[in-house]
């Protein structure tokens, strides 16, 4: 492993019984990576992370944290490591100050440097206002952002966001993202889960997607787009073609599917450097007028949906 992998996953593998939740995963993650962990609901991420965290026992496989073989009971390795977990975890009677102390001090004892982290931790994520309130009377993107200010208190060189942006308004999730890229850039390496493809798109500078416990593609957002066949999307206002237009539309090479309505035709093309030509092309031929054209190049979305399929997931 090399000297800058701040974490090293080794052919993990977890079983539940007859389920095998993670299977023979391997995964690495560099210093100062924002690294995305991608996957349908049941792909194992919660489980891998729990995993790396010790909080997991599995059945075969090892996890190395800085450098070292990590046990449930490294607790060295663990002080290096800050969680922000899915679900808002803070105490409802203790104010959002009290919070953010009391978290910090599960890993720093002095007082008067704990001062300095909290007041710190409070800055970062901008509740300076409302560090007498109590949870209850924040609101939900408040109460994430006090989330962070817990998780982070105690200046992690790891830091594991797992979907922290759930269920906010747009200028709080904004808020958080720019906090994580942020953090990112004073030292530490994040790990980061969302079902927010653009979120992962604009903050990841590597990604992994997993499926049924294993990693079945990673690289950079512009390297995944490009392992797959997934092209751009064109959408042509245009006059009613008829059924022998639209079947040579689709017969392109370049064409997945075609369909006309309302006054557009909407192409899923394969990737391609001819495909726009190639369309206007036929509906020339045809005596076709056409009119506005918009091409859109493929999402992290649709890559997602390609690799892991559209069939709708239970939560597990």
């Amino acid at each position: 492993m090399s000297a800058s992998t701040i974490v090293s996953v080794d052919n993990l593998v977890k079983r539940y019984g007859s389920l095998t939740a993670v299977d023979h995963l391997t995964l690495n993650i560099g210093e100062g990576e924002v690294f995305g962990l991608l996957g349908p609901n049941g792909s194992g991420k919660t489980t891998t992370i729990n995993c790396i965290l010790q909080l997991l026992s599995y059945d075969h496989g090892q996890v190395e944290l800085f450098g070292r073989r990590a046990t449930p009971t490294s607790y060295d390795l663990k002080r290096r490591v800050g969680v922000v977990p899915q679900e808002v975890a803070v105490f409802n009677e203790l104010s959002v100050r009290e919070n953010v102390d009391a978290f910090c001090a599960l890993y720093v004892s002095d007082r008067a440097r704990r001062r300095q982290l909290v007041d710190e931790a409070i800055d970062f994520v901008g509740i300076g206002d409302f560090e007498k309130f109590r949870p209850s009377k924040l609101s939900g993107g408040l109460r994430r952002r006090l989330n962070i200010a817990c998780g982070i208190a105690h200046k992690p060189e790891l830091i594991i966001f797992d979907e922290p942006t759930v269920a906010v308004d747009p200028q709080s999730r904004n808020a958080i993202l720019e906090g994580i890229q942020r953090l990112n850039r004073e030292g530490a390496t994040i790990i980061y889960t969302s079902h927010y493809m653009e979120e992962i798109e604009q903050i990841c500078t590597r990604i992994s997607i997993m499926d049924a416990g294993r990693t079945v593609a990673s690289g950079t957002a512009d390297e995944l787009k490009s392992m797959v066949g997934t092209g751009e999307k064109i959408n042509v206002g245009c006059s009613v073609p008829d059924e022998a237009t639209l079947e040579a539309v689709r017969s392109l090479s370049c064409v997945r599917a075609a369909a006309y309505a309302s006054g557009h035709l909407l192409v899923e093309c394969l990737a391609g450097d001819h495909n726009l030509s190639d369309i206007l092309g036929v509906l020339r031929d045809r005596g076709v007028s056409y009119g506005r054209v918009l091409s859109e190049p493929p999402t992290l979305n649709d890559v997602f949906l390609e690799i892991t399929g559209r069939e709708l997931r239970d939560e597990a």
